[in-house]
């Protein structure tokens, strides 16, 4: 008894701990990288008064974050090589969704014919119904449905990350991330964003790829 119930315990833990959501995005790259780059510093353009918000400035952090990866250093408000634009947007899709919905009044309105009089137990799934049979399979078997309209909501994200030279604004690398999902959250979708904008740097210019990352959830 005691096993069992180690062994009932051991499950309820995996199915409460972190699952993993695979976050699917499309990564298109256009860039112009030098071969040699002497100097790695950078700061980030001041975006819009509107646009400079606590959400944006999160979001400016991870992207820190992959740039340090890669061995670049943030120069902050001093003088640097190179300079980093990034913008995000979010838009909300709305999908109607129709599902058939049969009403149990319909069970007794059911046709019948001489052939359907051979008495079998009831077996929804094969046509039964009250000691009449029917081989064959009939789409208004179970009444003519009502459609009950529901709404889901999908989301479209878009992260476009741009680095140019500070010297003469010369671009340098842009990339673009799009993904679609009916996750609400952007700040628990975008550093999979983030993350898939520099998972390859440069990469291949003018190439779209598909990049699938396991989001752990707690």
């Amino acid at each position: 008894m005691r096993r069992i119930l180690t062994i009932a315990t051991a499950a309820l833990t995996l199915l409460l701990g972190g699952c993993a959501t695979t976050i699917r995005s499309d990564v298109t790259t256009f860039h112009q990288w030098p071969g040699q780059l002497q100097e790695k510093t950078y700061s980030f353009e001041a975006p819009a008064p509107q646009d400079d918000t606590l959400e944006l400035r999160s979001y400016q952090q991870l992207v820190r974050s992959e740039l340090a990866r890669l061995g670049f250093q943030d120069a902050g408000t001093g003088p640097s090589a190179l300079k980093v634009a990034m913008r995000f947007m979010t838009t909300d899709i709305p999908v109607r969704v129709y599902q058939p919905v049969y009403s149990h009044f319909d069970y007794y309105w059911m046709p019948r014919s001489a052939y359907m009089m051979r008495p079998y137990p009831y077996h929804r799934r094969h046509g039964y119904w009250r000691g009449w049979y029917s081989p064959f399979y009939d789409p208004f078997w179970y009444g003519t449905p009502a459609y009950h309209e529901t709404i889901v909501h999908n989301y479209r994200r878009e992260l476009q990350v741009a680095i140019k030279d500070a010297r003469d604004g010369k671009r340098l690398f842009d990339v673009t991330v799009q993904n679609i999902s009916r996750e609400l959250s952007t700040p628990k979708v975008m550093p999979a964003l983030v993350h898939s904008a520099f998972l390859e740097f440069p990469g291949v210019s003018g190439v779209a790829r598909r990049v699938e990352l396991k989001l752990e959830e707690k």
